[in-house]
C-alpha cells in the first residue's frame, strides 16, 4: 500500500501551521513551524502572497488530508460516502474522519499521534468491544469500547502519552478509563464539538468543481 516516507514536519510547514503529526516534538521548541515558518523547498519563502480561489480551497484539502494521514484517494472516498449522506456534506466528512479508530486512539491519548496510533493498530495492540482489530480506517459507532489488550499495556509509547493527557481534557463525545487503558466512544460528534481548525466547505467546493 503507497504511503507518505518524507518528513512529516514538511507537511506542517508546507500548510504554515501545526498538523500535529509528530506527537510530542510538536509541543517544544525543537517543532519546525517555531524556526521555520514557511514552506519548505529552495523558493519556500519566496512564494507568491496572492493566491487564487483554487489555491485556498486545495489548501484547506491538503490540509485536513493531512491531519488525518490519509492519501488522496482515501480522501476522495471519504467526500464521496459524505455525499450520500444526509445534511450538509461537509458536516458529514468530518463527521466520518473523526469516527476513525487511528483517530479515536489518539483523541484519547493512547498514541502520541495518528501516524503512531495506525502503527499500534495495525501491530494488533487495540481491540473493540473485546474483539480484536487491527484496521486503522475502522469507522466506530455510538457505545463502541476500546481496549489496550493485556499483553501491550506495558507499551512505554502508551504510557508516555497518557502522561501528557490531562485530566478533564477528554473531548465530549469520548470517555476514558486510564486505570484499565480504555475508553468508550459515546456518540458521533456534532460538527460544533470537533477542534478542526480547518473550513471543510472549502473542500466541497473543490471536488464540486
Amino acid at each position: 500500500m503507497a504511503r507518505y516516507i518524507d518528513a512529516s514536519c514538511k507537511l506542517c510547514r508546507r500548510e504554515k501551521q501545526k498538523l500535529f503529526l509528530k506527537g510530542a516534538k510538536c509541543f517544544t521548541d525543537k517543532c519546525p513551524i517555531e524556526r521555520r515558518n514557511y514552506a519548505p523547498g529552495q523558493h519556500g519563502q519566496s512564494r507568491r502572497a496572492k493566491i487564487s480561489e483554487y489555491g485556498i480551497q486545495l489548501r484547506e484539502k491538503q490540509k485536513i488530508r493531512r491531519m488525518y494521514g490519509l492519501l488522496e484517494s482515501q480522501f476522495r472516498n471519504y467526500f464521496e460516502k459524505a455525499l450520500r449522506t444526509t445534511g450538509k456534506t461537509a458536516d458529514a466528512l468530518v463527521k466520518l474522519l473523526e469516527r476513525r479508530l487511528d483517530n479515536v486512539v489518539f483523541r484519547m491519548g493512547f498514541a502520541p499521534s495518528r501516524k503512531t496510533a495506525r502503527q499500534l493498530i495495525t501491530h494488533g495492540h487495540f481491540s473493540i468491544n473485546n474483539m480484536p482489530v487491527n484496521i486503522p480506517s475502522y469507522l466506530l459507532d455510538a457505545g463502541d469500547v476500546i481496549r489496550v489488550n493485556d499483553k501491550s499495556k506495558k507499551l512505554d509509547v502508551i504510557h508516555g502519552s497518557m502522561k501528557r493527557m490531562k485530566d478533564g481534557s477528554m473531548l465530549p463525545w469520548l470517555s476514558l478509563d486510564k486505570a484499565n487503558l480504555a475508553g468508550t466512544f459515546l456518540q458521533i460528534p456534532e460538527r460544533a464539538d470537533i477542534p478542526l481548525p480547518a473550513n471543510e466547505q472549502l473542500v466541497v467546493e473543490l471536488y464540486s468543481k
